[in-house]
């Protein structure tokens, strides 16, 4: 069984989502969001991120994290506020000694919904179905826990091919597995 934890980053709200994954087998541990005070600099404001999140990690334990990328958004200083904000989110499990995917968002809505383009509500749903119980603190949490999940299930794989490399593999599967869409090095 491996702890994952699925962070969907925002300068204003981060939403993070643990998850126990077992082959095909996901166990929803806890969920939440981050909020920094929009009264406090910029500075001030990565540091409530960074020390929330750190403390998330010390009470979960997850063995990897996920990151959903950000695309370029139409406003510039939008856009870089909210990079500011990832690298404090990439940085913190990476600083605990976590490996840390990212995954582009139409890879994580493809992953539990079935399509690239889902709305924000069908991955809530799709979350109320996939870990039954669970209660989501938000909507921010929701993008995370499918984060987790995505991660979930593309880390199994590369870890199979992985696996599968031994000797016993085609070239052509070889192949294969390099051209697959998503997050992280095959």
């Amino acid at each position: 069984m491996r702890r994952l934890i699925g962070l969907d980053p925002g300068l204003r709200h981060t939403g993070w989502g643990v998850i126990d994954a077992d082959a095909t087998r996901l166990s929803h541990v806890a969920n939440g969001v981050i909020d920094s005070d929009a009264s406090l600099d910029l500075t001030e404001r990565l540091v409530q991120i960074h020390v929330a999140l750190r403390q998330v990690l010390e009470a979960y334990r997850p063995e990897e994290a996920a990151v959903e990328a950000s695309l370029v958004n139409r406003n510039p200083t939008s856009s870089l506020k909210l990079g500011v904000a990832r690298g404090v989110v990439l940085l913190t499990p990476g600083l605990a000694g976590l490996p840390v995917t990212e995954y582009l968002p139409n890879i994580v809505k493809k992953s539990v919904v079935g399509t690239g383009h889902a709305a924000k509500e069908q991955i809530q749903v799709m979350m109320r179905h996939l870990l039954p119980g669970a209660q989501i603190e938000s909507p921010d949490a929701a993008d995370a826990l499918a984060v987790a999940i995505c991660h979930s299930h593309h880390a199994a794989t590369r870890r199979r091919w992985a696996a599968g490399r031994d000797g016993k593999e085609t070239a052509a599967n070889l192949a294969a597995t390099r051209s697959v869409p998503g997050g992280g090095a095959t």
